[in-house]
C-alpha cells in the first residue's frame, strides 16, 4: 500500500468524527429532513450515472426508490439516506462520498468493491464526468504534498503512529509489511508473499555477506531485519515514525540483529555515510516530486561507486492528484508518481535504470488478504477507534483493491545503478532463482 489512498486515527490522531463535523457538518445528527423525492433528484442521480458510462449501479433514495441508467441488473446499490448527502455526493464524489459512507449517510448493498471499480472506470474514462473532475480538482481540494521536513513528520504520524496494535490485526504476522507483497504462486498465503517480496527485493539489488545496506522509510523494520538475516549484510534504516521505530528496535533485539540493524529515527534527507546498497520500499509515495532532486542527491552521496538502488512505490500511468478524500482522511501528503514523474531521481546524477517492473494485481491481491484479515478484526477495531473509522478504512481498503484492479494505479519497482557501472549480470536469472 501503498498503496493510491487514505484514514483517519487515534491516540495523539484526532478520531474521524471530529474533523468529520468541523470540515463540512457530516455528522448524522447534522442529516437534513429527507422529505419526499423530487423530480430534480431523480434528474440528477441519472445524469450522474450516465456521467459514468452507466455502469450496473443504483441509487436508492431515502424513500426506497430506485434509478439506474443500465438495464443489466446492479452489482451494487449506494443508499441515500437524505437529499443532502445525494447532492454533496452528485456535486463532488471525490471528495464527499467517504465521508458521508463513514458516517452512515450512505451505505452500499452488494459487493462494496465491485460499486468502486465501476466508479472508478467512470472517472477513468476521459469523456466522463468532466465538471465533477473541475471540482475534484479545485483549490479547495489540493493537497498538502509539500512534504518539509516538519510537514512529513507530521503527515507520517497522522497514517502510520495509530497504534501498533491497529496494525497487527491485519497484516502478515512474520514482517508485518505495509506494501504490496508478490505473489509467483496465487496461492500463497500473505506471509508467504511478503517474504517472497522481501528475497524478490534481495534479488534485484544483488545483496552478498558483508555488504552496507542504507533503507530510506523502513516501515516496522521487516526488510531490514531479513536482509541482515539470511544476506548477511549491516543496515542502517532511516524512519520517522516513533511507534515504528520502537518496534523495530525491540522486534531487532528479540532477534540476536541488534548489532546488524541499526533504525534511525529520522528524515531520509538526513541519510549519511556511503553504502553498497539503497533501497526505498513504499516510502516515495509520501516524498512528492517537489523534493525528487533531494531525495536524488542523497542517494548520489550515499552510494558507493558500483552500489545498487531500488524504489518500491505506488504510482500512476499518467499524472493526477491524490484522490482528495484520502489526502484528507487518510494519506495526507502522498503523491503516486508516474515513472515519467520520477525520472528526476535518476537522470539528476546519470543513474542507469536497470530493471522496472509493475507488480499492480500482486497489490490488489495483497489489499484483498489485509481487507479479509481487517473484517475479521472489526469489533477489535471499533472498541480502538470507533464505527466511523472501522467504515473510514473499510472503504480505504475496498477503494485501493479497485483502483488497483482497474489500472488507476500501478506498482512500480526501479532498480538502478551507477552510469559507469560495468560490474552488471548479463541476464535476469538472478531474479527468479529460487
Amino acid at each position: 500500500m501503498g498503496a493510491d489512498d487514505k484514514e483517519t486515527r487515534k491516540t495523539r490522531v484526532t478520531p474521524l468524527r471530529v474533523p468529520l463535523v468541523a470540515d463540512g457538518g457530516y455528522s448524522p445528527s447534522l442529516v437534513s429532513e429527507p422529505g419526499r423525492v423530487l423530480a430534480a433528484d431523480r434528474w440528477l442521480a441519472r445524469k450522474f450515472l450516465a456521467a459514468l458510462g452507466n455502469p450496473r449501479l443504483a441509487i436508492v433514495f431515502w424513500s426506497g426508490e430506485e434509478v439506474r441508467t443500465c438495464a443489466d441488473r446492479p452489482v451494487a446499490r449506494a443508499v441515500v439516506r437524505d437529499r443532502g448527502a445525494l447532492y454533496r455526493m452528485l456535486t463532488n464524489p471525490v471528495l464527499h462520498f467517504g465521508d458521508l459512507y463513514s458516517v452512515e449517510r450512505i451505505d452500499i448493498e452488494g459487493d462494496l468493491v465491485q460499486f468502486l471499480e465501476a466508479t472508478y472506470r467512470g472517472f477513468d474514462n476521459p469523456g466522463h464526468l468532466q465538471l465533477i473532475k473541475k471540482l475534484q480538482n479545485n483549490v479547495l481540494n489540493r493537497p498538502r504534498a509539500n512534504n518539509t521536513l516538519t510537514d512529513s513528520r507530521t503527515n507520517i504520524q497522522h497514517h502510520y503512529d495509530l497504534g501498533n496494535e491497529f496494525y497487527e490485526l491485519w497484516l502478515d504476522t512474520e514482517a508485518m509489511q505495509y506494501t504490496c507483497a508478490y505473489f509467483p504462486n496465487p496461492a500463497m498465503t500473505i506471509e508467504q508473499a511478503q517474504i517472497a517480496k522481501l528475497d524478490h527485493v534481495c534479488r534485484k539489488l544483488q545483496l552478498k555477506p558483508g555488504d552496507r545496506v542504507v533503507e530510506a522509510g523502513c516501515g516496522w523494520g521487516g526488510l531490514a531485519r531479513h536482509m541482515a538475516r539470511h544476506y548477511g549484510v549491516t543496515v542502517r534504516a532511516f524512519n520517522i515514525s516513533h511507534q515504528q521505530v520502537l518496534y523495530a528496535r525491540a522486534k531487532a533485539k528479540a532477534q540476536g540483529l541488534a548489532d546488524r540493524v541499526e533504525y534511525v529515527e529520522d528524515d531520509y534527507r538526513n541519510i549519511s555515510g556511503e553504502y553498497d546498497a539503497f533501497v526505498s520500499i513504499g516510502m516515495l509515495e509520501h516524498v512528492g516530486p517537489s523534493h525528487y532532486r533531494a531525495l536524488a542527491d542523497v542517494i548520489q552521496r550515499a552510494l558507493t561507486p558500483t552500489g545498487r538502488g531500488l524504489i518500491h512505490t505506488i504510482g500512476r500511468n499518467r499524472p493526477a492528484r491524490m484522490n482528495a478524500w484520502i489526502e484528507r482522511r487518510i494519506f495526507p501528503g502522498g503523491h503516486p508518481p508516474t515513472l515519467g514523474e520520477m525520472m528526476p531521481i535518476f537522470e539528476t546524477h546519470n543513474f542507469s535504470v536497470l530493471d522496472v517492473e509493475n507488480l499492480r494485481l500482486h497489490y490488489a491481491k495483497t489489499l484483498e488478504h489485509w481487507l479479509a484479515r481487517f473484517d475479521r478484526n472489526v469489533d477489535k477495531i471499533e472498541k480502538m477507534y470507533d464505527a466511523n473509522f472501522v467504515r473510514a478504512w473499510r472503504l480505504y481498503l475496498a477503494g485501493s483493491i479497485a483502483a488497483f484492479t482497474v489500472g488507476s494505479l500501478q506498482l512500480f519497482q526501479v532498480a538502478f545503478a551507477r552510469g559507469a557501472d560495468n560490474n552488471l549480470p548479463w541476464s535476469r536469472e538472478h531474479l527468479y532463482k529460487s
